[in-house]
């Protein structure tokens, strides 16, 4: 098998027909859904390990909750501004070179991290993060579409989403469990080496690229298609949508761990860790709620997820442990079922521009998590648990008048194909 990271094929453009793709039951299908589990599961797990060790940052170098979060939100906020322009490296430089110097350079910098003397020199590396995470997430689902049958791409999707979501959890988990025992710094050296190991399966397990044929950067055309994104009735609305919805998510997980380590709950940095698994009731939840608005119509669904977001923001306002861990799940599920109707209703109204939609809703997406994530610290200083939960709330509401909204957005008969899977590729 040829391991090398350059092994695209662009210099021999051909004919090619539905035999040359990888199909289900192939090993080149086996190869290519163990790759990009292992590339789900890196790449989420590298960027939200920091996530429960917040309140160890806060303590080990004398900052606030609110400068704390910033390990999270810098990263998100350079991965959403890069991730709009790494689809168009990738067309110039290939489609497994840039996923495989983007993981093994993450694992990387996630290793330097925990070497890192200084506040300032950590927020530096996972600054740097956010370049380097954004090559895999906005390539993936390219590669995916070249490469994978019409008939199995969509079981080869769902292993990278599960990979993703099990990988988001994992990255807390395991920093969180082994940071309890040994320090924060092992715990994200911890992570970073389960990610440099994923990333040299990636290597060797992902197929070369058959269908890949390089093109040369066109900024000016690429800027123009973005643009004219914003003359759609519905575009704008859902891309503020998911800006709501991840920030909301986002925030309640960045400062959970404050609440919960503190009197009168006063819980391990371990149990808090494994609390951080009610993240898993996403992976059925995105899958049930985005089969559910396909039957009944998205605009009938959409608002009942940010309701229940809405409900649980409310539960964990109350002082039982119990009612808080539920409201905790209901937002998570909430949150799941939300982004999955609405990445879903962005690639069906893309229409010709559906990379560019995907990836100007995955900037929005991440810049929610970046500057809510931050901001909500703010009101963690001044007003504690409830001070977020009300910011959230609000955040919450916002969306859901947005979802109320979109009832009076005509759909577009003329989109009567599926949604493309580049729209479903990013899981938090």
């Amino acid at each position: 098998m040829n391991t090398s990271i350059s092994d695209e094929s662009p210099a021999k453009p051909m004919a090619w027909t539905d035999e040359d793709l990888i199909r289900h039951g192939t090993p080149a299908f086996r190869r290519t859904n163990l790759a990009l589990f292992a590339a789900g599961f890196a790449t989420f797990g590298l960027l939200y390990c920091v996530q429960p060790l917040m309140p160890q940052f806060s303590q080990h170098y004398g900052i606030s909750a609110a400068a704390s979060a910033m390990s999270l939100s810098l990263t998100t906020g350079v991965l959403a501004f890069a991730m709009l322009f790494a689809g168009g490296v990738s067309d110039a430089w290939g489609r497994k070179s840039v996923m495989v110097a983007s993981l093994l350079s993450s694992a990387v910098l996630v290793l330097l991290t925990a070497l890192m003397p200084n506040w300032y020199a950590l927020l530096t590396i996972r600054t740097l993060l956010g370049l380097t995470l954004s090559g895999l997430p906005a390539v993936a689902m390219t590669y995916l579409s070249e490469e994978m049958h019409a008939e199995s791409i969509g079981l080869g999707m769902g292993l990278y989403i599960s990979g993703s979501a099990v990988g988001g959890m994992s990255g807390r988990l395991i920093s969180g469990v082994v940071a309890d025992y040994f320090g924060w710094r092992v715990g994200v050296g911890v992570v970073g080496a389960v990610g440099l190991v994923s990333g040299l399966v990636f290597w060797r397990a992902l197929p070369a690229s058959r269908h890949f044929h390089p093109q040369a950067l066109q900024w000016r055309a690429l800027f123009g298609r973005f643009a004219g994104m914003f003359r759609d009735a519905g575009l704008p609305w859902l891309f503020a949508e998911g800006f709501l919805l991840l920030g909301a998510f986002v925030t309640v997980y960045n400062y959970l761990g404050y609440r919960l380590l503190a009197p009168p709950y006063s819980l391990s940095q371990t149990v808090v860790g494994l609390i951080f698994g009610i993240y898993l009731v996403g992976t059925f939840s995105s899958a049930w709620m985005g089969h559910l608005a396909g039957k009944l119509g998205r605009r009938k669904v959409l608002w009942t997820a940010l309701t229940l977001m809405l409900f649980g923001v409310g539960c964990t306002m109350m002082t039982s442990l119990w009612l808080i861990i539920f409201g905790i799940t209901a937002i998570t599920f909430g949150f799941f079922g939300g982004h999955s109707i609405v990445s879903s209703w962005v690639g069906r109204r893309g229409g010709a521009a559906k990379a560019q939609a995907s990836s100007m809703y995955l900037f929005s997406y991440y810049m929610g998590s970046s500057v809510a994530g931050a901001s909500g610290g703010l009101f963690y200083a001044e007003h504690g648990w409830n001070g977020v939960a009300l910011f959230v709330g609000a955040l919450v509401l916002v969306g859901l008048f947005i979802a109320l909204w979109l009832y009076r957005v005509q759909p577009l008969p003329q989109l009567t194909t599926p949604p493309t899977p580049m729209s479903k590729g990013a899981m938090p």
